[in-house]
């Protein structure tokens, strides 16, 4: 069974069938103009996308590329014949600066911004061949440019357009080095990093390159005085010679553009390039603007490569036939990775990391000549003038084949940074792992293993073969994190496999410390100590990691096979495995490490699981963690909290079982039955004498409509562990007080049975008696015949107790002397009742006398009904039908208008039984007593001064079928 997933084997691709060359990296496409120029070019430059034009007539066109339409024609202050045809142009990088030079020596300024060249008069009639710009352009000013002449001097100038018109240009021209062997061909200034002071310079001629490192002067004020004469003046230059040639050939210096934007590069690779053509061909390198050391100035030097003219093949003629003779290089020019050569009409690209041509195409035709090659500093873009035509190099995905020069060179990480496609990464890889595995050096091979497509099979027994399990470790490692989550078994495969081989790897540490302690007394360990710490730590990153991919009970096999308990550990920590954890700590006893992994938990299965023993050695700080954790069940918490009981011997304060027990029932509102029975068990069952704790639960208890607890269990644990006053408040809680009072008794509690006593108050009279009676028969059974007045004494407790009720309690033998007193103020208390009773019934007789001659006076009451007298309710005459009269107030009625006033405003009760009567007396039944009945109800009251009227009080006074104008003011 192979590990591979399916994918297109790619391990033995060649490098050509794995690389785009669909499209050609450099394309030369000529430029068409919108528009006729009837003129020859003598010169032409390109920068930030303009374009700069001169013309044999004088005339200087600048075009921007960005927009082609937009064209400034330029004319020089004079005309050709008295200055000279236009000999050269330099534009900055920035294209904000042009100088122009013609053939008689006369240079002109021109800023972007103006359409009228100005005349350098400090500078007239010095041959300008090169200029090195400031490298902190763009700005107002040129700054402190150099500039290179035609008899081997070098001048520095700050150039600013003034403000005045009768200003010059220049603010200063001073000449700051002179080389005797001819033109200066190249000028090159950059900054040092890191230091703002500091510059390094290139200049080259014909046959010598010269190389300045140093630091510039700093002048008073900017534009005031020369910065580049004290580095000439203190710095030896590093010089590169070459012999002259027999006749003249041309010579130029030039530097690769900016990086383009996302270009990446490492080391020297980020750095420009420098290019010298000379007679001997051409000499190119880095330029190392990074740091500064004092060999830098040879170095750019030491480093560098020479691509001899040879080695460019040489033209053919139309017939196939190769020239004889070879013409030298015209020109030259730099891309990020290629050097550009003008030979013969043709435009030769050539790779400069391995030297090989990629690109060789004429341009053109015999008889044309070059005008001038130039690229664009910014914009990385190449250029090509006739004196008819212009062509632009095209460069695209200029970087594709770097890596496999890389590799053809071993340079493995460099070739790896510019692989782009998987396929071209894996390649990589591939011939990297191959040549360190030919080097022994296997643990970096097991890196770049892991990262390719070499068979898992055949990397894996390369590694055993040769017994380097720390690489196959490494490499397995390296694969699985190449694997997709969807490739399941590889993953489970690897990680499984990976496990064996840590703990191979930690037990072969172990034993090896073991040996050479006991070998040599006193050996030094402490290496290896290290090692197995790094591995350790190597595994749990890993199981942490990977910990989906391991299959738990072979993960867990695996690691006890070889006994490593810190690894389990550590595997159970990583998938989270509690129960593992918990265990792991309890056996040894690490208390506080057990609780610390229990305060993570969220699964109430794992507290009710360990709650027994850590009840048993922590139970307080076990408690504080349950407090916490409000979802747990507490009844399943019950075995361990007795337990805990049965083998505690703190006190009810400190007892951990009965605490928890509160919390649930005071803060959780527990109402579970068995919560309840639990507490008042450890209560009972405590080996405190005092009740203090119980009878608070019970208390507070007592105040439900319902206790919570089971009374019976709870009073015969009472009754088994002695807990008298609990168990008679249960008692008395039930409403059992005379049982209460008996246990009371029972055990000689007086006062207890005596408070129960009380209890039935006013509610029922006779059992409170009955009580206290067999409360005092107790108390008179104790005393001896010199303790009754104590016995007495304790009598007038309740109010209830006579002396006659106590009488039968004492003994026979009784000497009456004892209690004489209690009798005869018995006696005298029953002789002022009999007086009180007398009284009360002569005043009865009086009042039953008064109540007869009050219903004689009612018979001969009346009531006077005059004429004219209205019905209170219809108002019609009174006398019409028949009426009821209230002699108290006066007021008259129709029986029926006052029978249906009574009717609307009584309750359901009387209503019904007013209807009941009337319907019994039109049947013809007991018509005098029912017409009785009948009138006590209907006139109980007159309606308009009695009940009937209050009840009234919220009907408005005019109703909605009068006329409310009535009441109009």
């Amino acid at each position: 069974m192979t590990l591979e997933p399916t994918i297109e084997d790619i391990s033995s691709p060649s490098l050509q069938d794995i690389t785009d060359s669909t499209l050609p990296i450099f394309k030369v496409e000529r430029v068409q103009l919108q528009f006729s120029i009837s003129s020859d070019f003598v010169a032409a430059q390109v920068a930030n996308n303009v374009l700069i034009l001169a013309l044999s007539t004088g005339r200087i066109l600048r075009i921007d590329l960005d927009s082609p339409g937009d064209i400034d024609d330029i004319d020089l202050p004079k005309r050709p014949q008295e200055i000279g045809l236009i000999r050269h142009m330099f534009l900055d990088p920035s294209a904000s600066h042009l100088i122009i030079t013609t053939n008689l020596g006369e240079n002109y300024y021109l800023h972007t911004q103006s359409r009228q060249p100005k005349a350098l008069t400090r500078l007239k009639g010095v041959r300008i061949e090169t200029i090195a710009w400031n490298p902190s352009l763009p700005t107002a000013s040129t700054r402190e440019i150099l500039i290179g002449a035609s008899d081997g001097n070098i001048y520095e100038v700050y150039i600013e357009p003034p403000t005045e018109f009768y200003r010059r240009e220049e603010k200063y021209f001073k000449a700051v080095y002179k080389i005797p062997d001819g033109p200066i061909t190249g000028l090159w200034v950059d900054v040092i990093a890191n230091r703002p002071d500091g510059r390094t310079v290139i200049i080259s001629t014909t046959t010598r390159l010269f190389h300045f490192v140093g630091r510039i002067g700093r002048p008073g004020q900017e534009g005031s005085g020369s910065i580049f004469s004290k580095l000439f003046e203190t710095e030896t230059p590093a010089i590169h010679e070459v012999p002259p040639a027999s006749k003249p050939v041309p010579s130029t210096l030039t530097v690769s553009p900016d990086p383009p934007d996302g270009f990446s590069a490492d080391g020297d690779e980020s750095e420009r390039s420098y290019a010298w053509l000379s007679a001997q061909g051409v000499l190119y390198g880095k330029l190392r603007t990074i740091a500064a050391t004092p060999s830098q100035g040879s170095s750019i030097f030491n480093s560098a490569k020479m691509l001899q003219r040879q080695k460019i093949p040489a033209s053919e003629s139309a017939g196939g036939r190769k020239k004889p003779t070879l013409d030298p290089i015209a020109d030259i020019l730099l891309t990020q990775w290629h050097l550009l050569a003008f030979v013969e009409g043709r435009i030769i690209a050539t790779q400069r990391l391995d030297e090989k041509i990629v690109y060789d195409q004429v341009v053109l035709e015999p008889g044309e000549n070059m005008l001038c090659f130039v690229s664009d500093q910014k914009k990385n873009t190449f250029w090509l003038f006739t004196t008819q035509e212009i062509y632009e190099i095209v460069v695209s995905n200029e970087d594709r084949d770097v890596w496999k020069v890389m590799l053809a060179a071993q340079k493995f990480d460099q070739a790896s940074h510019y692989a782009r496609s998987p396929a071209q990464k894996d390649a990589v890889a591939t011939a990297s792992g191959d040549y360190l595995i030919k080097k022994k050096q296997y643990l970096e091979a097991a890196s770049v293993y892991g990262k390719s497509s070499r068979s898992f099979e055949q990397v894996a027994l390369t590694f055993i073969d040769h017994g380097e399990q720390d690489a196959l470790r490494k490499y397995l490692l390296t694969k699985i994190a190449t694997y997709k989550k969807s490739y399941v078994m590889q993953r489970i495969m690897i990680a499984s496999w990976l496990v064996e081989i840590f703990m191979s790897k930690l037990n072969s540490l172990d034993d090896t410390i073991t040996t050479k302690a006991q070998l040599t007394e006193g050996a030094n360990t402490a290496e290896t100590k290290d090692e197995l710490g790094a591995v350790r730590k190597e595994f749990q990153d890993f199981v942490n990691r990977y910990k989906t991919d391991l299959d738990r009970k072979t993960t867990y096999d695996i690691i006890s096979s070889h006994g490593r308990e810190q690894e389990l550990l550590a595997y159970a920590t990583a998938i989270e495995d509690s129960d593992y954890i918990l265990s792991y700590w309890i056996q040894r006893e690490r208390w506080q490490e057990a609780l610390d992994v229990l305060k993570k938990q969220q699964d109430p299965e794992i507290f009710y699981r360990y709650s027994s023993v850590l009840m048993a050695h922590v139970a307080t700080d076990l408690v504080d963690i349950l407090m916490r954790h409000t979802d747990l069940n507490p009844r399943k918490l019950i075995p361990a909290l007795l337990n805990y009981n049965n083998d505690s011997s703190t006190s009810l304060s400190k007892n951990q079982a009965a605490r928890y027990l509160n919390f649930c029932i005071n803060r959780l509102q527990s109402t579970d039955h068995a919560i309840h029975n639990t507490l008042i068990s450890i209560y009972a069952s405590h080996p405190s004498t005092s009740e203090s704790a119980l009878m608070s639960y019970l208390s507070a208890q007592s105040l439900n409509s319902k206790p919570l607890y089971d009374t019976d269990f709870a009073f015969r644990l009472c009754i088994q562990h002695s807990r008298v006053q609990s168990a008679v408040h249960i008692y008395s809680s039930m409403g059992e007080y005379s049982s209460a009072v008996d246990l009371a008794l029972k055990h000689n509690e007086i006062d207890l049975a005596s408070s129960v006593a009380d209890r039935p108050t006013d509610t029922d009279p006779s059992l409170r008696k009955r009580l206290w009676l067999a409360v005092a028969k107790k108390v008179i059974s104790q005393q001896d015949t010199g303790s009754i007045k104590t016995a007495l004494d304790f009598m007038k407790r309740c109010d209830l107790l006579r002396i006659e009720d106590l009488l039968p309690f004492f003994p026979d033998f009784v000497v009456i002397d004892d209690f004489k007193e209690e009798i005869c103020a018995a006696l005298e208390a029953y002789s002022r009742s009999i007086a009180a009773l007398d009284s009360e019934m002569d005043a009865s007789a009086a009042t039953a006398e008064s109540i007869k001659k009050d219903i004689k006076q009612l018979n001969n009451r009346y009531a006077i009904v005059e004429p004219g007298e209205r019905c209170r309710v219809c108002r019609l005459p009174l006398l019409s039908r028949q009426f009821f009269v209230f002699p108290s107030c006066q007021h008259g009625f129709h029986s029926d208008c006052l029978g249906r006033k009574v009717l609307e405003g009584s309750g359901l009760t009387v209503r019904g039984r007013i209807r009941e009567l009337q319907a019994g007396i039109a049947r013809g039944g007991r018509r005098e007593r029912e017409a009785r009945e009948l009138d006590a109800l209907v006139a109980q009251q007159c309606i308009l001064c009695g009940d009937y009227a209050i009840k009234q009080i919220d009907e408005p006074f005019v109703s909605e079928t009068e006329d409310h104008n009535e009441w109009t003011i």
